[in-house]
């Protein structure tokens, strides 16, 4: 078997958050080494022409040796080089000086920036004390190395309440002043996200349709969706189905080499193996025949069945249209084991 491009990400380091809207999930912790990196890498190698490895798939740049990763990461690609993606570690640029400007010297002009509104929303769904600080700190020192900050804001029932004043507070930092001095632009955009991982467990607290007068349309770059009961109605006599399978795969390989589609959150369901104990044949085999169980369930129980089962017709929760049809197919799957 062959693809035309293969991504792995492996879970070297982990992750110094625990935010409560991550729809990858919560990992715990784990200190693999270069040599672990390289085994990865070297699994997946032979199946594909364009091999691109990532030593991360949560919190980028989180290990101490950041620029030696980097360096291997190149090396171990194949006919491409790693991306940045505009993501860099908030928690390391309060903490290394010499960081942005390494990160600026790799090419890097814009930086992602999570908040969930002010500062006792941003700590809590971060889940660590200090974490608005330190975004804010983040925002200043990432202007005075001439990267702009991209804010993105979570919201939901809880956090709404936040929103005008948090852009009031971006104002009055004269963040969009202070990026164009920089020969940059600054932007700010509001979502709610998608409904699997942790974020699942928000799902009474996601926003209705009636919330939409609360955020100021210019900010959404991204439509907040239907609500539940139009989008029940549309599926419960939708006969189709999803294969998730495509030529260019993404695998996240979690600490314990447990391999994984990026497509949801990392749950048993979609293990299609492990690198210590199966073949890669086996596991790339499994994705490519959709041989777990949720990718099994995917291709064969119909949007009707999913709706059927796990949906709310009475619900003005908002959804974009694949998101729900994942919050489904996992709610779908909780109730199989």
């Amino acid at each position: 078997m062959k693809f035309s491009k293969i991504s792995v990400c492996l879970d070297m380091k982990g992750c110094p958050n625990r935010c409560k809207h991550c729809w990858i999930g919560h990992l715990p912790n784990n200190n693999l080494q270069k040599e672990d990196l390289e085994f990865v890498a070297k699994s997946f190698a032979p199946y594909t022409d364009t091999l691109e490895v990532f030593s991360w798939f949560r919190e980028p740049d989180y290990s101490d040796d950041y620029q030696e990763l980097w360096e291997i990461e190149k090396k171990l690609c194949k006919n491409t080089l790693p991306k940045r993606f505009e993501l860099l570690s908030f928690y390391r640029i309060n903490r290394d000086p010499h960081y942005l400007k390494w990160a600026y010297d790799l090419g890097v002009r814009k930086c992602q920036l999570t908040f969930f509104g002010l500062e006792k929303n941003t700590d809590y769904y971060v889940g660590r004390s200090g974490a608005f600080k330190e975004l804010i700190n983040a925002t200043n020192l990432l202007i005075e190395n001439k990267i702009a900050p991209r804010y993105q804001v979570f919201v939901n029932k809880q956090s709404i309440s936040d929103i005008n004043n948090f852009i009031e507070l971006t104002k009055e930092m004269k963040l969009k002043e202070r990026c164009l001095d920089i020969g940059q632009e600054f932007t700010l955009f509001i979502h709610q996200g998608t409904c699997d991982g942790e974020n699942e467990l928000l799902y009474d607290i996601r926003i209705t349709d009636e919330d939409l007068k609360y955020i100021p349309s210019e900010y959404l770059i991204f439509d907040l969706g239907k609500k539940e009961s139009d989008l029940y109605q549309e599926l419960i006599n939708d006969h189709s189905t999803r294969n998730i399978v495509n030529n260019e795969p993404v695998f996240y390989v979690t600490s314990d080499f447990s391999v994984y589609p990026n497509y949801t959150n990392i749950a048993k369901p979609w293990c299609l193996g492990n690198l210590k104990k199966d073949s890669i044949e086996q596991i790339l085999f499994n994705y490519q025949n959709n041989l777990s169980l949720a990718q099994n369930t995917s291709i064969n129980v119909p949007f009707s069945e999913l709706v059927k089962k796990s949906g709310n017709p009475n619900s003005r929760r908002l959804f974009d249209t694949d998101d729900y049809i994942i919050y489904l197919l996992n709610k779908y799957l909780k109730s199989l084991y």
